[in-house]
């Protein structure tokens, strides 16, 4: 159903008063020519920040406009959309989301009158359904009036992690790659031909804490692959995107997870508790990563847990 004009800018109004967003002010990058991005900001999600604490982006072809992640608000998604249509009048005719989390796919609703293909991972769907309770709890209250017009919209495109898939927007081919768990169980990037570009979602976080939801092991052969592709420029799921300095990041990532994997193994060979890797492992990290307070020990109870029964 379509939201009617005095919501939205009953919506807009909110976001114009109560935060530092606004038609002005939620400024997009050109990245490289015809992809854009709009960088989150390195804060958990609040009704302040709107939610938009994730990199989201979209991408022009002669035919059609392909939007990769929508936002962590139907807030953002309207201004993303917003945004867009500044840039052009070709129809929206993809939204991709490159994993579950809410600053990526909250914005979604924001887009449902273009009647686009939503498109996920194949275990997507599943892993939607699964944490849409959750989810509208938790980020109902963190979010506060920021959460209204927030929907849970599974994809109408799956991709399988056996078969990559390539969409054309018109002289624009994207490849999508789903892949074995690593961030999360469903992760997906997007890769321009023409001009390099690669989509990483939350396989690639720059500056802030990268989170574990998936597993240790797979993330850390997930982002080694991403290091030997040949890529011009990188827009990770969170921090800047780059021609450069994607290389450095994924480094950075790699040996955190590295540090983690070791020292986690090095206690359990001892026999040594869940509690005391908490305690001691990876805090020689701590200076390198924003939020490392929020995130880092749960990356190592989780990482704990799987690695007790290699």
């Amino acid at each position: 159903m379509q939201k009617p004009a005095f919501h939205i800018l009953g919506l807009l109004t909110f976001v114009f008063a109560s935060s530092s967003y606004g038609c002005d002010n939620y400024p997009v990058k050109e990245v490289t020519s015809g992809i854009y991005y709009h960088q989150g900001v390195h804060e958990e999600p609040a009704e302040s920040n709107i939610g938009a604490i994730a990199n989201v982006s979209f991408v022009l072809g002669e035919k059609c406009v392909a939007v990769i992640d929508s936002g962590g608000s139907y807030i953002e998604g309207t201004l993303l959309r917003k945004a867009i249509k500044e840039k052009t009048d070709l129809p929206i005719c993809y939204v991709i989301n490159t994993h579950v989390h809410p600053d990526h796919i909250f914005g979604n609703a924001a887009f449902k009158e273009d009647k686009p293909e939503f498109v996920g991972h194949e275990k997507l769907p599943a892993s939607l359904a699964a944490r849409e309770p959750y989810f509208a709890r938790i980020f109902g209250e963190s979010l506060g009036s920021a959460y209204e017009g927030v929907e849970f919209i599974a994809p109408t495109m799956t991709v399988n992690k056996d078969k990559p898939v390539t969409i054309d927007l018109g002289n624009r081919q994207l490849l999508l790659t789903a892949y074995p768990t690593s961030h999360t169980d469903h992760d997906l990037t997007v890769f321009d031909s023409n001009t390099k570009t690669l989509w990483t979602g939350d396989l690639l976080f720059m500056g802030r804490i990268p989170a574990m939801d998936g597993s240790i092991n797979g993330v850390i052969d997930t982002v080694e692959q991403l290091q030997a592709m040949d890529v011009n420029y990188i827009i990770p799921g969170h921090g800047t995107a780059s021609s450069d300095l994607w290389q450095q990041g994924l480094a950075n990532q790699l040996r955190y997870f590295n540090v983690l994997r070791d020292g986690i193994r090095e206690i359990i060979a001892d026999f040594g508790t869940i509690d005391q890797a908490s305690k001691q492992v990876g805090w020689e990290e701590e200076a390198n990563w924003e939020l490392f307070d929020q995130y880092h020990r749960r990356n190592v109870t989780s990482s704990f847990v799987q690695l007790e029964w290699e």
